[in-house]
């Protein structure tokens, strides 16, 4: 699948598992996740969670699921954003996710986790999935891997604590505003699959056990709630937002351009024609598409950023630059955005100016795997070369890769400064290779 505009990150591996490892990669885009936010914002300060922590990161997947691992983060697959119907039932589903974190569902997920990494030094930074490492520009993924089958078997929830987390999700979506007939909505998706082999289930359904008293109590409650508020018209904005740039990146340009007319929301519009436009080549005309999206909404970071996009892949350097700037102004601690600016930065031949715009972006997110790429090619352009070599050992390390991380880990220990931070950052990277070095020699 081509996504230029959304980015690919790297992959962490689960060292038990790394023999058979299977992919799961996050799409990165700063505007998609703060659509998403806003969708998830009124449901985690219902329940008691702050939409600042929790992340709700775009799985490169287009089947129909959603999942959490620890209480930093909530996955959804694109594929069940692009099919919710109703802001609402999106919101369903991440109250039920959220329902899970704040109940304390998780905790002994955590604890898998953390007995999985051995990794001393880096701790939870390897042992927590890299699905949570940031991304970069607006059109790829991360990855991290595991056996598909014990990670089926990770995600999965008991019956008791699906009912739980329904009962606390139609508490949170009732008490923040939303319908909580999207729950119901949600459940009849899934009405019959309980018949059918695990391998013809949803993935949904496999990991979130449904049953007919599930789906009663959802029933009987929104019944006695009687008829509840109607659709927040921000919340429906945000969804087709959402949807629309999703689509815009994961279907053909012919398909966007067909369904054009059908687009409510005039902003959005343009977004999609000029996505559809820029991934057939035509950049003329996207630009025709994106001058005036800017010029309706010139307060927009994120469409500034998809602006800086275009450029940036049309290899208009400097234009993209400036782009990327005004994103950055608008929005300063979106680091997406910034770790845009720094590729771009890095690309027009300024590569000091990169490095400062980068370590920014580390600052705010530094799991990003991407980022880490382009840091190295930055320090090695300055001359900097223990943390060009330091940089490349914690993407690896990010990565799962080990084995790789430690010659260069190696190599950083020998060039920095001896008990400098950026030294025992190195330090780390290669007690964790060494140790798992140890293990498979077991």
């Amino acid at each position: 699948m081509q996504t230029q505009g959304l980015i690919l990150v790297a992959a962490l591996t689960l060292a038990p598992f790394a023999a058979q490892a299977q992919s799961i990669r996050l799409l990165r885009d700063a505007d998609i996740e703060n659509g998403l936010t806003e969708l998830a914002r009124p449901i985690l300060t219902a329940a008691g969670l702050s939409p600042r922590r929790v992340r709700i990161l775009v799985v490169d997947d287009s089947s129909f699921n959603a999942f959490v691992i620890d209480h930093r983060a909530i996955f959804v697959n694109y594929g069940l954003i692009l099919k919710a119907e109703t802001p609402e039932m999106l919101q369903a589903v991440l109250a039920h996710e959220a329902a899970h974190i704040a109940n304390g569902h998780i905790g002994r997920r955590i604890q898998n986790m953390r007995s999985a990494s051995t990794a001393a030094g880096l701790g939870t930074a390897l042992g927590m999935l890299a699905a949570i490492a940031g991304g970069g520009e607006a059109g790829a993924g991360v990855a991290f891997g595991v056996q598909s089958s014990a990670l089926r078997n990770f995600l999965s929830h008991t019956r008791a604590e699906e009912s739980s987390a329904d009962r606390s999700a139609i508490g949170f979506l009732t008490a923040a505003g939303i319908n909580p007939k999207g729950m119901v909505d949600l459940h009849r998706i899934f009405a019959g699959q309980e018949a059918l082999s695990a391998s013809s289930q949803d993935p949904y359904m496999r990991s979130h056990p449904l049953t007919r008293d599930r789906m009663r109590a959802a029933e009987a409650y929104v019944a006695s709630a009687g008829n509840g508020p109607a659709t927040n018209p921000e919340a429906a904005y945000w969804l087709a937002r959402v949807q629309g740039k999703l689509s815009a990146f994961t279907r053909a340009p012919s398909w966007t351009k067909r369904r054009s007319s059908s687009e409510t929301y005039a902003d959005v519009k343009r977004m999609r024609l000029a996505v559809a436009q820029h991934r057939q080549h035509n950049y003329g005309r996207a630009q025709k598409e994106m001058q005036a999206l800017l010029a309706s909404r010139p307060k927009d970071a994120y469409y500034h950023e998809l602006w800086g996009q275009i450029l940036y892949e049309n290899r208009r350097w400097a234009a993209a630059v400036a782009a990327f700037g005004t994103a950055a102004k608008l929005a300063p601690n979106e680091p997406l955005i910034l770790a845009s600016l720094g590729r771009a930065e890095l690309a027009a031949g300024n590569p000091r100016a990169a490095l400062k715009t980068m370590e920014k972006a580390r600052g705010l997110d530094f799991r990003n795997a991407t980022l880490l790429r382009d840091m190295s090619l930055a320090y090695a352009q300055t001359k900097q070369t223990g943390m060009a070599a330091l940089v490349t050992a914690e993407r690896y390390a990010l990565q799962g890769r080990l084995k790789d991380a430690g010659p260069h880990a190696k190599r950083a220990t020998g060039l920095l400064a001896k008990g400098s931070p950026a030294w025992r950052r190195a330090q780390d990277v290669l007690i964790a290779f060494e140790q798992d070095e140890k293990r498979k020699q077991k």
